[in-house]
C-alpha cells in the first residue's frame, strides 16, 4: 500500500494525520532558562553558565542535566569555559563541565561504529580524551563538597575508555550511590559499563538494574533501568551479527515472551504510580514507548509518542532492536499512527 493511500485512510477513519517527527542529534534545552544561558556562554559570558548551575542547588539531577547542557555546546565550542576555569580555580563546576565535555569529545572521537570497524588512532584518540576527562573530575572531585555525588558520577562515566581506572569501578560506583542513592544518571552509568558489550556481562548487567530500580521510589526514572537491560541483552543476544529482518522477528519474539513482558510491565506500573520529582527523562519515555510497541499496545504507545512531540532525538534502545535509532522510532512511529510500520 502506498503511503499516499495510507494517509487517506487514516485521514477517512482515524482524523488528521499527526506531524512527522523532526530528527535531531541536540535536542533544544526545554526550559528557558536553560536556552539562555547556553546562548549566551557560548557567546563567552561565562558567568551565566555558573549561575545556571548555582541556581540548581541541591538538586543533583536538574544540576547534572545543566552540566550536560553546557558541556555538549563546550565540546564544540570551549573558549568560554576555559575562562570559567582561570577565573574560578577552587570552583567544582567549570571543572564538573571540563569532564564530561572532554568525555563528549572522547566518544565523538571513536565514533558509533562496532570495535571492529574503529581505528587504531580512533581508539588512541578515545583513551587519550577520556584519561584527560577523568583527570577533570578528580580535580572536581577534590574542590566538591563532601556530599557532592556529581563528581563521583562524572568519574564514573571516563571509565569507558580509561582503562588506568577501571579497577576501581565498584569503589567510585559505591561513593556515588552513598551520597545519592537512587540517581538515574549514576546507575545508568554502572550498568551500561557492567553490560556485556563494554567489561561485565548479562548476569551483572541485570543484577545492577533490578537492585537500583527494587530500592527507588515509585515514580523515580531509576526504576525503568531493567528495561534498557533488556535492549541492551537483545543488542547482544539477538542483533549484532544477524540480518536486520532476522534480528527483529527474534527481538519481537523475545519481547513478548510471557517473563519478559510480566518484568517490564511491572517495573512500568511502579514508574508510573509515583508522582515523578521533575519532568520525565525523555530517554526512559523512549524506553516504555519501545516496550508498548514491541508489545503490540498501540493506543498506550501512542500516548507516550505524542508526549515525546515531534522534535525528537532517538534514543538508542531502538537501534538495538531495529539495527538504527531514527529508522527504528519511525516505525514505531508509523506504527501508533496506523500508517505502517
Amino acid at each position: 500500500m502506498t503511503m499516499f493511500l495510507r494517509y487517506l485512510i487514516h485521514a477517512l477513519f482515524h482524523g488528521p494525520v499527526p506531524d512527522p517527527p523532526e530528527f535531531v542529534e541536540d535536542l533544544p534545552p526545554r526550559d528557558e532558562a536553560d536556552r539562555e544561558a547556553r546562548h549566551r556562554a557560548v557567546r563567552g559570558d561565562w558567568p551565566a553558565a555558573a549561575k545556571l548551575v548555582a541556581d540548581a542547588g541541591a538538586d543533583n539531577r536538574l544540576r547534572g542535566r545543566r552540566i550536560d547542557l553546557l558541556a555538549t555546546a563546550a565540546a564544540t565550542e570551549g573558549a568560554w569555559l576555559q575562562k570559567w576555569l582561570e577565573a574560578a580555580p577552587d570552583d567544582p563546576d567549570p571543572a564538573l563541565v571540563q569532564a564530561a565535555m572532554l568525555q563528549i569529545r572522547a566518544a565523538r572521537g571513536r565514533g558509533a561504529a562496532a570495535a571492529a570497524e574503529t581505528t587504531p588512532e580512533q581508539f588512541r584518540a578515545f583513551h587519550l580524551q577520556s584519561g584527560m576527562a577523568a583527570k577533570a573530575a578528580d580535580r572536581a572531585v577534590a574542590l566538591a563538597a563532601p556530599d557532592d555525588p556529581l563528581p563521583w558520577i562524572y568519574k564514573l562515566r571516563t571509565m569507558f575508555g580509561n582503562r588506568e581506572d577501571r579497577a576501581g569501578l565498584d569503589q567510585v560506583y559505591a561513593e556515588g550511590r552513598r551520597r545519592d542513592p537512587h540517581n538515574f544518571a549514576l546507575h545508568l552509568t554502572a550498568m551500561s559499563l557492567l553490560c556485556e558489550k563494554w567489561f561485565g556481562s548479562h548476569e551483572r548487567m541485570f543484577a545492577t538494574a533490578r537492585d537500583a530500580a527494587a530500592a527507588a521510589p515509585a515514580g523515580s526514572d531509576t526504576v525503568l533501568l531493567p528495561l534498557y537491560a533488556h535492549y541492551e541483552y537483545v543488542l547482544r543476544a539477538y542483533t549484532w551479527d544477524a540480518a536486520p529482518g532476522t534480528a527483529l522477528r527474534a527481538c519481537r519474539a523475545y519481547f513478548r515472551r510471557r517473563e519478559v513482558l510480566r518484568e517490564m510491565d511491572g517495573w512500568v506500573a511502579k514508574w508510573r504510580t509515583g508522582a515523578p520529582a521533575g519532568p520525565r527523562d525523555r530517554e526512559c519515555l523512549h524506553w516504555v514507548a519501545l516496550h508498548l510497541v514491541l508489545a503490540g499496545r498501540r493506543a498506550e504507545a501512542k500516548e507516550i509518542f505524542d508526549e515525546l512531540g515531534t522534535v525528537v532525538e532517538a534514543s538508542t534502545a531502538w537501534g538495538y532492536v531495529y539495527g538504527g535509532s531514527e529508522y527504528g522510532y519511525m516505525r514505531g512511529w508509523l506504527w501508533v499512527n496506523r500508517l505502517g510500520g
